[in-house]
């Protein structure tokens, strides 16, 4: 299981993606970072391999994600303090992986939970997420 997961988190590090370990680096991206961030929760299941990854490297592409100044990555059920630390940044949304949260200045401005995840193909998911950068950046 193992090389899975190294292969797991480098889909998204290859791509640019700093990757969160600790509490202290959610900390330190969450509140040293400034302008907008993109963190994506990582995840071993089915869709996260098939859909969110690739969707979210897809949508790197696009120039809607110059908007973006900072991007990382919490890997679900791994990563268990580092996540449970990037989710006391956000209580009021529920637990969800895979899934992407958009912040500008701070604030929390779009949630991509694991449902619209589930059955999407990566350009739909693209499609949405270059949207959400669209109407919220």
């Amino acid at each position: 299981m193992t090389e899975i997961l190294k292969e797991y988190r480098k889909d998204l590090t290859d791509v640019g993606f700093k990757e969160l370990l600790s509490s202290a680096d959610v900390d330190k991206f969450m509140k040293d970072q400034e302008g907008t961030k993109l963190l994506v929760i990582n995840s071993v299941c089915g869709c996260a391999a098939g859909s969110a990854r690739p969707g979210v490297k897809l949508a790197l592409k696009d120039k809607a994600f110059l908007k973006v100044d900072s991007i990382a990555t919490v890997f679900a059920g791994q990563d268990m303090e580092a996540t449970e630390t990037f989710r006391e940044y956000i209580p009021d949304t529920p637990p969800s992986s895979p899934s992407f949260y958009l912040f500008k200045d701070d604030s929390l401005v779009y949630v991509y939970p694991r449902h619209f995840i589930e059955g999407h193909n990566p350009s739909e998911i693209r499609d949405d997420l270059v949207e959400a950068l669209n109407v919220y950046l």
